[in-house]
């Protein structure tokens, strides 16, 4: 026997093999591909640790686990695939031995890739040479509930040693915060934990206060959600805190926020960044980028009282992204 009911809708398969910011700076892509294509099943392909998080997208129908670009996929045989992760070549070949009917992806038969754009304008604008419609301000993310609202993250850990901001100087804006009154926590992944329990422990916070390796994707998502704040180096947590709209203090080095800091005119969220419109991005090393370095404790101080107190207005700020490089310094 058959019937409607029992169709099996088409796969529409996304690659985006890659971390917590790159997945929140994907959201209005995804939200894009969820619109343009409501009757087809869509399949995220990313580490499978990230499906709490995609599932906060309202986008995402399935998780396909995938860890990179050496980790093979089934062939799926989706309708179409979309590659959300580079340039190619490797993630297209990828794709293609899933055997889809279509691919959209930059380079040949697609738009010319910009080394220098914003990440979440980068994939607005790939959809959009396909003819979908692509908000790029369409962040938000769904907001978890939380038994510890309104607590201030200090999140010292990144993947990179060159964008890790030196321990005692967290500890030092930790400390100054406590003392005025901010439930300051530290947050983290298990292997971050002994970088927590040094920052806790300088700070002279409790040792409870240290919650690295002791919250899930899901319980950091919520914590970040309902913050007082966040103070973090370029790394995913930041993202987490421009998809909720708390305030944020992100401290850059190796990477420009032209092209992985909030939206401007988004008064909540500030962007300190001390280097030049060449820096060439991340590199391999244990050392914090020199820009990095030139980040000083009393702007992040400054920058932090400044916001904590932010309310929102009645009449919200369309974001803009940063076209052309941004001033080296806080913006």
């Amino acid at each position: 026997m058959t019937g409607v009911g029992l169709l099996v809708p088409p796969v529409l398969l996304v690659l985006r093999a890659l971390g917590v910011g790159d997945l929140a700076t994907g959201v209005p892509a995804l939200r894009a591909l969820r619109r343009a294509y409501p009757g087809h099943r869509l399949v995220l392909a990313a580490p499978e640790w990230l499906a709490p998080l995609a599932g906060l997208t309202g986008a995402v129908d399935e998780v396909l686990p995938c860890a990179g670009l050496d980790d093979p996929l089934p062939p799926l045989g989706p309708d179409i695939a979309v590659n959300l992760h580079g340039t190619g070549p490797r993630s297209h070949r990828l794709l293609w031995t899933t055997r889809p009917a279509r691919l959209l992806s930059y380079g040949p038969g697609g738009p010319q890739w910009r080394e220098d754009e914003h990440e979440v304008l980068r994939w607005c604008r790939l959809l959009q040479w396909y003819g979908l419609s692509c908000d790029p301000a369409d962040l938000a993310l769904e907001r978890p509930p939380t038994g510890r609202p309104g607590a201030t993250l200090v999140h010292p850990g990144a993947r990179s040693g060159r964008r890790r901001w030196p321990p005692e100087r967290f500890a030092a804006v930790a400390h100054t915060l406590a003392a005025d009154g901010h439930d300051v926590i530290v947050t983290g992944s298990a292997d971050e934990a002994p970088l927590a329990r040094r920052v806790a422990d300088l700070a002279g916070l409790p040792p409870e206060s240290a919650l690295a390796g002791r919250t899930g994707l899901a319980e950091l998502a919520a914590l970040a959600g309902h913050a007082r704040l966040v103070i973090s180096g370029d790394t995913g947590i930041a993202h987490l805190a421009t998809a909720y709209g708390t305030p944020s203090v992100v401290l850059f080095g190796p990477m420009s926020p032209q092209r992985w800091g909030p939206p401007r005119r988004r008064p909540q969220h500030v962007a300190i960044w001390h280097g030049y419109a060449a820096e060439t991005g991340d590199t391999p090393g244990d050392e914090p980028h020199p820009a990095l370095l030139s980040v000083t404790v009393a702007e992040v101080l400054a920058a932090a009282h400044r916001i904590a107190a932010w309310r929102p207005s009645t009449r919200p700020t369309a974001p803009a992204w940063p076209t052309t490089a941004p001033v080296p310094g806080t913006r």
